[in-house]
């Protein structure tokens, strides 16, 4: 492996490194045993979902490889996992503020065991099942766990700024440490172990039997709206009239799949870059270095969020400005540096060097954008539709993702990569006007909208 990876990657944990050490008294926040004690629970348990999540991710297309799959029928598979979050996992995640949350996170448990199950077949229908059962167990990770903690974190009357704290934690843990875990544990299973491409799917069904273990023994059960006289159709008209009424919550949706877009198209990107002349790259090893610079950019996310300034509303305008400048450097290399002639199986060129380091700037952003817009939607989505309003935000996500899928080959990669920069400076207009509102007091809130409606009506009709 070439030293400039090495570099790379201890260049980065020697900052993570000093960052966590040099925290000073205004980087900390005092907290109580009471809360350290929930806070713990709850890493433990978030760090188990993401383990379970992280162990799949590397294998799942190198599996289907296996079981003799073309490029157009995974892409197939692909499709119908970002398809059936869209669709089916919207429903599930929303019934979760009626049915309650911890039941929500048990459901993702086992959807998710069941999905790894279907990974032992070969056969094309097990596998799209599979595939389904993911995506809905995908919707459930990112909106019923972060609606648990929000609500019994002020149910349990803490403090407001630690859960500033919980968000940061756990993104540098299961987005980052966790992850980076995970891929050199799967690399163990299946390359040192020889115990297949499947072994992955296996040890992440026991993370994830662990983790519903725990929830079970020591969490509580929390609703959003459980009145038996709303469906789900009234709870999705009525999280359509949050959206509508309050546009910090409007433009925290639009902001959040702009960017969530382009960092998902990321994924898919980032290897045809670095290897435009299949140069010989260590795929694992640049995961990892991005999970680091993930962590650093989650650790960098800590400090800003103990203080009481910068807002997360003014910081994050830089960030998004910064990760949109990052996802030009594919552009930008292309136009300045000679095209390599490098011949497939030779080491990286120096262009796919610059982009490396774009590339790590951009999943340090990344770590940033996680527990921010986590903060950001605990203060402005109202608590009774909690779930609804998350799986919303995914459903223009989950479209956009499914559109680069099926076209990923119709349009050259610098097109894909300036399509995203263009994403992200547009999240950072709306970035801008979000700041600009959330300082003024708040007009309405969702939650007496019933109340509002009555009173006028009262007026209308004496």
């Amino acid at each position: 492996m070439e030293l400039f990876y090495y570099l790379v990657f201890g260049g980065l944990g020697a900052v993570v490194f000093v960052l966590e050490l040099s925290k000073s008294n205004k980087d900390r926040v005092n907290t109580s045993p009471a809360f350290n004690a929930f806070k713990n629970n709850y890493l433990i348990v978030y760090s188990l979902m993401m383990a379970g999540d992280w162990l799949q991710g590397p294998y799942v297309y190198y599996l289907y490889t296996t079981y003799g799959y073309g490029k157009g029928d995974i892409g197939q598979l692909f499709i119908a996992g970002f398809g059936s979050s869209m669709l089916f996992g919207t429903i599930v995640g929303s019934l979760a503020d009626k049915q309650g949350r911890k039941r929500a996170c048990v459901t993702y448990c086992i959807t998710y065991i069941l999905s790894c199950i279907t990974k032992h077949s070969p056969q094309y229908k097990i596998l799209m099942v599979g595939r389904i059962l993911g995506g809905i167990a995908t919707s459930l990770l990112f909106s019923a766990f972060e609606s648990w903690l929000v609500a019994e974190h002020f149910k349990r009357n803490f403090d407001q700024q630690w859960l500033s704290l919980t968000f940061s934690k756990a993104i540098f843990l299961g987005n980052g440490l966790v992850a980076i875990l995970a891929g050199l544990f799967g690399n163990l299973l299946v390359d040192s172990f020889n115990l297949g491409p499947v072994a992955p799917f296996d040890a992440a069904a026991c993370f994830l039997a662990i983790g519903v273990a725990i929830i079970l023994s020591s969490w509580s059960e929390n609703y959003g709206d459980p009145s038996d006289n709303k469906n789900l159709l009234d709870q999705f008209k009525a999280a359509a009239v949050a959206i509508a009424s309050d546009e910090k919550i409007a433009l925290l949706g639009a902001i959040q799949s702009l960017f969530e877009g382009s960092m998902y198209t990321f994924v898919f990107l980032w290897t045809p870059a670095l290897s435009p002349n299949d140069e010989e790259i260590p795929h694992g090893f640049i995961f990892a270095t991005f999970m680091l610079a993930s962590m650093l950019g989650s650790s960098f996310a800590s400090r800003l969020m103990a203080r009481n300034t910068p807002r997360v509303e003014s910081y994050m305008q830089i960030v998004f400005l910064v990760s949109s400048a990052s996802l030009l450097l594919p552009i930008v290399t292309n136009f300045l540096i000679a095209p390599s002639k490098a011949t497939p199986g030779g080491g990286i060129s120096f262009g796919g060097c610059m982009q490396l380091l774009g590339f790590c700037t951009f999943e340090s952003c990344v770590g940033i954008f996680w527990p921010s817009i986590m903060k950001m939607r605990s203060q402005y989505i109202p608590e009774e539709a909690r779930s609804t309003i998350m799986n919303f935000f995914r459903i223009p996500l989950n479209i956009f993702v499914c559109i680069v899928l099926y076209n990923v080959d119709a349009f050259p990669i610098t097109v894909m990569f300036g399509m995203c920069s263009i994403f992200l400076f547009v999240a950072s207009l709306l970035q801008r006007r979000l700041c600009a509102i959330s300082e003024k007091p708040k007009s309405q809130d969702w939650t007496p909208l019933k109340e509002r409606d009555a009173d006028d009506e009262e007026l209308i009709d004496p």
